[in-house]
């Protein structure tokens, strides 16, 4: 599976993430019952089916492999395998953060990947 796995989520919330140094989910999440993530080949569409138009939005780059058993692959979309955490985010897991900015046509314009 995806050694790097990201997540896109509001500014805002993130800024709440750094202050307590764990991020426990968006709605979306706390709803579902685990943190869902994308691996870079599936993070575009993520972000254009939830994510359409909005802005002040930050991709995070996690280490997969830092999560241990809680990190779990499941079919979603397609059959596609998305990784779904099933405990809180701790900071130590996250590689980077960077802006996901909307380009002129609307769409969100993604920094480099590693696949």
């Amino acid at each position: 599976m995806a050694k790097t796995i990201y997540k896109i989520v509001p500014a805002s919330l993130w800024q709440k993430t750094r202050e307590t140094g764990i991020f426990e989910g968006a709605a979306i999440d706390l709803a579902d019952g685990f943190i869902h993530f994308s691996t870079a080949a599936q993070a575009r569409e993520t972000a254009a089916r939830h994510f359409a138009g909005q802005s002040d939005l930050l991709l995070i780059a996690v280490d997969g492999g830092s999560l241990g058993e809680k990190l779990v692959y499941e079919p979603s979309r397609g059959g596609d395998l998305f990784p779904h955490l099933y405990a809180t985010l701790p900071l130590f897991a996250v590689l980077w953060e960077k802006p996901l900015p909307l380009g002129p046509d609307g769409t969100h314009q993604f920094p480099e990947m590693p696949l």
